[in-house]
């Protein structure tokens, strides 16, 4: 068995006895497990402070790097409740620029235990050990989605399609970098218009207060891993 799908076993497990456990303090066990741990931890529901945003999340779907669904049931998006108060001002701001647009949430809060299969899965994907923390945070450490202080999204247009970014959601290489946009432009390998549907996107985050990644156009942090650590616990 590939230590992937070990992680993936072991996290699967661990669902499965919160689940259980949770279901017989609560009560209620129509909530997904995932969520309940979202829930239990302080996060809300983004959907509930902005309706309008749009969810699909990657990784309750096998449409993602490691082919598998990592989050099962869980289909809402989660964040600490200032990061999501902030995503509503974003999602508003982007409405007022570009009425019919909406944000489309890929990704949000995420539990350590699936950091460590999205972690291990590199290995099969052949990604040297000194570029794997370009993609996927060390674990041990914390990915910001692990403090529930970031979010992977997009736009969709007025017809509810994405909007052409250049690359997929997830993809690894440096057409997705968006500090190389300029010499992707240059070179041919990025459009004009792929350019401007970034910043479409990139703008409304930046003013209300997201950082940018470097690396995924699609990724922002609320705030500092630092100040996350120090504010909140990791969710496990």
């Amino acid at each position: 068995m590939t230590k992937s799908k070990i992680a993936l076993f072991s996290f699967l497990l661990h669902l499965a006895h919160f689940s259980f456990s949770q279901a017989a303090k609560s009560g209620n066990p129509s909530i997904p497990s995932l969520e309940r741990i979202m829930i239990d931890q302080g996060l809300v529901d983004i959907q509930k402070i902005d309706p309008t945003i749009r969810v699909e999340l990657k990784y309750s779907t096998s449409d993602n790097f490691i082919k598998k669904d990592v989050y099962g049931d869980l289909t809402r998006a989660y964040l600490q409740p200032n990061v999501a108060n902030k995503l509503a001002q974003a999602s508003k701001l982007l409405q007022q620029s570009n009425p019919g647009f909406h944000l489309l949430v890929y990704d949000a809060a995420r539990p350590n235990a699936a950091q460590y299969a999205l972690w291990d899965a590199l290995d099969e994907l052949n990604i040297p050990a000194s570029r794997k923390t370009m993609y996927v945070a060390d674990p041990k450490i914390g990915s910001n989605h692990n403090f529930g202080c970031a979010v992977d999204l997009t736009v969709v247009d007025r017809n509810g399609e994405p909007l052409d970014m250049g690359t997929k959601y997830d993809y690894f290489g440096v057409l997705a970098y968006p500090r190389a946009e300029t010499e992707m432009l240059r070179a041919g390998k990025l459009t004009p218009k792929q350019i401007s549907n970034r910043n479409i996107l990139r703008s409304v985050m930046v003013k209300t207060g997201f950082t940018a990644n470097t690396t995924e156009w699609w990724h922002f942090d609320g705030m500092s891993k630092k100040l996350a650590k120090a504010k909140y616990g990791m969710i496990r």
